[in-house]
């Protein structure tokens, strides 16, 4: 019996994939689809340490799976329709309907459908996603895994805002969270460094990326988390503000004029360390800031506070902390980030080991002091990994 599981994860233009044992979490391929619709899009395929790229004209996402298919007959490894236990889709936002992945039906795409209002800019991508890859293997599970998912054991005192009745019940507004997949891999490789039942830890998780978020998570269950409706709330990101004065957008438009779709443009795509500093990557700004740059500094200082705030916020909403779980490109990359961000925190039971914390490594460690009473960690996430492990066991439990 198989455990090999094909991940698909696509986006407005693009297209990642990765062939994987979802028992072990060993790949035998991985590779992208991007510019998906434009004139020349570009295929990258990696396999047996070799990446194969070529720039070819994909029309849509259909062509795009098609061709990813092509790259894995030309270079490696052969995919058997057979020899597939399941394909498993990222789908950014299940709404409240989805605590559990859920394999893909007729009654589920309809479902996805209605919930694009809740995701615009993405749940489109993902639903074409699942149609194109029904459609190329027929014969195969398919399998949702959604990012709002893990975040659906928050209470209800976390997720609700206070906001007119109405619009809750009617316009399904509350906090939903993303990033999930990332969660439940992060909080249970967490609980295996520190030794214990990932049912007994208390961890605040800090994802940080492009996109950034923070969560905090007791017993391998999300209490609170800090993206809300959509991603833009929360935690300073590459591109999108973070937590914001919500009257910002009635401001705006009476005193510019501007409407809510350059408002939503300007917060989403225009913003964050880009706004601050006119970059997005963060590596750019921390050489610009070691370099004496003040719109690079005050954009880090912004960033690096900002987590701090909600690192000390989920302390208090979980009494007790186990560990501070960095994960994310610059959770775990960025270690003047990782000390700025816990600075001051002493008191609280958070001590870093400054060598431990400048120490280049990729894998899973601790980066805090001996004896300190909270754990500091650095937790590499595997997304892909995740969902296959998730497909596998929906498919396993079907048979």
């Amino acid at each position: 019996m198989t455990d090999r599981v094909l991940v698909l994860n696509l986006g407005s233009s693009s297209l990642k994939y990765r062939l994987l044992d979802g028992a072990t979490g060993v790949a035998e391929a991985t590779g992208s689809v991007e510019r998906i619709g434009e004139d020349s899009a570009t295929l990258m395929h990696s396999v047996g340490g070799h990446d194969h790229t070529e720039e070819r004209h994909v029309t849509d996402f259909e062509d795009a799976l098609r061709s990813a298919l092509d790259a894995f007959d030309r270079h490696g490894p052969a995919i058997d329709r057979d020899d597939l236990a399941a394909v498993g889709h990222r789908v950014v936002h299940g709404g409240d309907l989805f605590a559990e992945p859920v394999v893909v039906d007729d009654r589920l795409l309809d479902t996805v459908e209605d919930l694009v209002p809740l995701a615009p800019l993405h749940n489109p991508a993902n639903l074409e996603g699942l149609r194109v890859a029904l459609r190329l293997f027929p014969d195969v599970p398919q399998v949702a895994v959604f990012d709002t998912a893990f975040h659906q054991t928050m209470p209800e005192h976390a997720y609700t805002y206070a906001v007119p009745v109405a619009w809750r019940e009617k316009h399904r507004i509350r906090r939903y969270g993303f990033h999930g997949t990332s969660y439940a891999f992060v909080s249970r490789r967490a609980a295996e460094l520190l030794d214990r039942p990932v049912e007994d830890t208390n961890l605040v998780v800090l994802h940080l990326g492009n996109g950034a978020s923070a969560a905090a998570v007791r017993g391998g269950r999300s209490v609170d988390t800090s993206m809300g409706l959509t991603p833009l709330e929360g935690l300073v990101m590459g591109t999108r503000s973070g937590d914001l004065d919500p009257a910002i957008h009635g401001h705006l438009h009476r005193e510019l004029g501007w409407s809510l779709e350059e408002i939503d443009r300007a917060l989403y795509r225009e913003s964050g360390l880009l706004g601050l500093a006119g970059a997005n990557d963060f590596r750019e700004v921390t050489q610009r800031r070691a370099a004496g740059d003040e719109a690079a500094t005050l954009a880090f200082d912004v960033y690096a506070y900002r987590v701090r705030k909600y690192v000390g916020a989920y302390y208090a909403a979980l009494g007790e902390l186990d560990a501070v779980v960095f994960t994310g490109g610059v959770g775990q990359h960025s270690a003047v980030l990782r000390a700025a961000a816990l600075d001051g925190l002493s008191r609280l039971g958070i001590v870093m080991d400054a060598q431990r914390n400048e120490a280049r490594s990729f894998d899973a460690r601790f980066v805090s002091a001996d004896g300190s009473d909270v754990a500091v960690l650095v937790v590499p996430t595997d997304e892909e990994w995740e969902i296959a492990r998730q497909a596998l066991a929906v498919v396993r439990g079907a048979q």
